[in-house]
Order: structure tokens, then C-alpha cells, then sequence
């Protein structure tokens, strides 16, 4: 069997014997290499694609972190029930599966046109206790896996990555600070739309919840701490549930693409958990959350969207869909040096 640095260079060589400057896709060659690497195929395949939402409400809106209530999380998933909302209508466009999870979502009984995977009605405030209870949090990560290996089953080749959840930008950058150490001060955004006053109530909030669960700043828990531990006191259902995405992803051979902040969080957390994972995961967009660029940074991914998004549902890593269908078309139809009689560019070192 070929390793994945053999697949990703046999690639780019036939990316180079095309009738085109040498790397003229940029990061987009690169981007089908790793697809073909991740997927083992030498013959990439993207035609069957999948949006999968974790969608959960969050205690710690409580604390009037928000514009609104969490109502609106129920209300939103609604629409993507019915494939109206926002990512919905962008994934249609793709021809994407879009796959809405009611991973926690504050509502009785399931929730008509979502997949249930429903682990508790919302997590708990994280100002006063912890998020979730450590057997909830590894059932979300489950949730996550299944719902991958139910794709790989359908014979999904890419996955991008959303979430749905009103507060879920507090509760990712207090994930995020205890993580590294960084100041909430520095790295907290207004999510959905913050005044000032209510930017600095965020912050205190995010402050709080990391004094009371012991996470001071300045203290990385990348070496040496417990990251479980962390998304449990800090983190949501929805972040647990892209956790177990990425890790059934990496085992399944499905190259899966991170949106904004909560599913770059997520993204770190799991590659922290389950060191190699980071390997099946491609870059979308920067993003309008602070934290979203420095975990890219982190992760060791550059982007290739800078549109100042803010809007979530995946829609940032939906958008890469038809991105990577072009990059494909020239991958897979572009004709040879040789066969257009053109004298072939050489590579030279930059």
C-alpha cells in the first residue's frame, strides 16, 4: 500500500505535467494532494460531499452573553430541518448532504427533520459548574464518529464541518484560553453581533468561568494538561460532537474541512485528544473571530478564504466545496505537456 506521502507527491507530479504554469492552482494543488493522501487514492474523489451541523444550546447563555436567547437555536434548526437555512441553501448549491444533528439542542422529544443524537438539552452554565458530565461528553464524541461512519458508508468522500448554537463563541474562546493561556482580553470577538458593553460583560464571563474551573492565564495545557477535562468544565455539546467528526474522519479516510471558530476549537481539541487526527483536516476561511487565525496558525493550515465571515452553519467550509470542484476539473481534464505539443515549465526552488 502506498503511504500518504508517496499518493500527495505522485499528485503534484501529475499536477505538474499539465498544460499550465507550475503550482498556477497555488494551495488549491496542495489541497487535492492532501485530499488523494488522506483518501489513499492517487485518483482523488470529491463528488460526493456532506454538511454535517452539530447543533446544541449552551447554559452560559444565562449569563446575557447574547443578543439573543436560546430559543433561537431550536428556531434556527428549524430551518435547517426544512433546508432553509443560511449553510443549507449554500450546501444545496453544491450538491452536498446537508446532515443537521440535534446533538443538545434545549427542546422535549426529538427534533423533527434533524438526526437525533440528542446527549442532554443543552449543556450547564460555566460560570457555576461544569458544561457536562465526562460520560455526556464522551457519547457527543461518538455521536460524531457514528455519524462519520454512516458517510463512509454512503460513500461520502469530503465532509465539511458546522455547528449551530446560540452562545457557542463563549464557550469556544473560554475552551481556547485554557487551552493555551491566552487572555480572554486579547482573543474574545462579539460572536453574533456584541456591543461594547456587551463585548466587556463576554469577557468577564469567559474570565469567570476560567477562574472557577482553575484556568488561569498564562498555563498552556498543551504539554501536560487535560484537554478532556477542559471541553467537559468548558467546552459544548456541539464541540464534543465535531471532536468525534474529526477523529471518524481520520479513521475513516475522509478528508473534512473546519469552518469558523467552533469548529476550529474543535479542531485543536481533538488533535489534542487524539494526536494525528489533525492529518485528515483542510482550511476554509480566516474568519472574523480572533481565535479562529491563531488556532489555523497553531494547527499549521493557511486558509484560502479572507471574506470577513461571521455567520457559521459551516457555511465558511461549504463554500471550499465548489473552490475544490474547479481544482478538480483541472486536475482531471487540463491535457498533458506532451499531449498539447507545448515545451513543459521545469520547477525551480523558490
Amino acid at each position: 500500500m502506498k503511504t500518504g506521502e508517496i499518493i500527495y507527491n505522485s499528485i503534484k507530479s501529475r499536477f505538474d505535467a499539465l498544460a499550465k504554469p507550475i503550482d498556477g492552482l497555488g494551495r488549491f494543488e496542495d489541497m487535492i494532494c492532501s485530499i488523494g493522501a488522506i483518501q489513499g487514492r492517487e485518483e482523488p474523489d470529491i463528488s460526493r460531499k456532506a454538511l454535517v451541523i452539530m447543533c446544541a444550546d449552551n447554559g452560559v447563555t444565562k449569563e446575557g452573553i447574547s443578543q439573543t436567547d436560546g430559543a433561537v437555536t431550536a428556531k434556527v434548526a428549524a430551518l435547517m430541518a426544512k433546508g432553509e437555512s443560511s449553510a443549507c441553501l449554500m450546501a444545496r448549491q453544491t450538491g452536498a448532504e446537508i446532515i443537521p444533528v440535534d446533538i443538545g439542542i434545549d427542546c422535549q422529544g426529538p427534533f423533527p427533520g434533524l438526526v437525533d443524537k440528542k446527549i442532554m438539552a443543552g449543556t450547564k452554565d460555566i460560570v457555576r459548574q461544569d458544561a457536562m458530565p465526562q460520560e455526556s461528553c464522551l457519547a457527543a464524541i461518538k455521536a460524531g464518529e457514528d455519524i462519520v461512519i454512516e458517510c463512509a458508508g454512503k460513500g461520502i468522500g469530503i465532509i465539511a464541518t458546522g455547528e449551530m448554537g446560540i452562545g457557542n463563541t463563549t464557550t469556544s474562546t473560554a475552551l481556547f484560553c485554557a487551552i493555551t493561556g491566552c487572555d480572554p482580553g486579547e482573543v474574545t470577538g462579539r460572536g453574533a453581533g456584541l456591543s461594547d458593553v456587551g463585548l466587556m460583560k463576554k469577557i468577564n464571563v469567559i474570565e469567570t468561568a476560567l477562574s472557577y474551573h482553575g484556568y488561569d492565564s498564562g498555563n498552556s495545557l498543551f504539554s501536560s494538561g487535560d484537554v478532556l477535562t477542559a471541553l467537559c468544565a468548558l467546552g459544548g455539546l456541539d464541540i464534543a460532537g465535531l471532536v468525534g467528526v474529526y477523529k471518524g474522519c481520520a479513521d475513516n479516510n475522509i478528508p473534512v474541512i473546519v469552518d469558523g471558530a467552533i469548529s476550529a476549537v474543535a479542531a485543536l481539541v481533538a488533535s489534542l485528544i487524539f494526536p494525528g487526527c489533525e492529518k485528515a483536516m483542510l482550511p476554509s476561511h480566516t474568519g472574523r473571530e480572533k481565535i479562529t487565525a491563531r488556532i489555523l496558525d497553531i494547527l499549521k493550515m493557511t486558509p484560502v478564504i479572507n471574506g470577513d465571515m461571521a455567520l457559521g452553519e459551516g457555511t465558511g467550509a461549504v463554500m471550499m466545496f465548489p473552490l475544490l470542484d474547479m481544482a478538480m476539473a483541472v486536475f482531471d481534464g487540463l491535457s498533458r505537456f506532451e499531449d498539447a505539443d507545448i515545451i513543459p515549465y521545469g520547477r525551480f526552488d523558490k
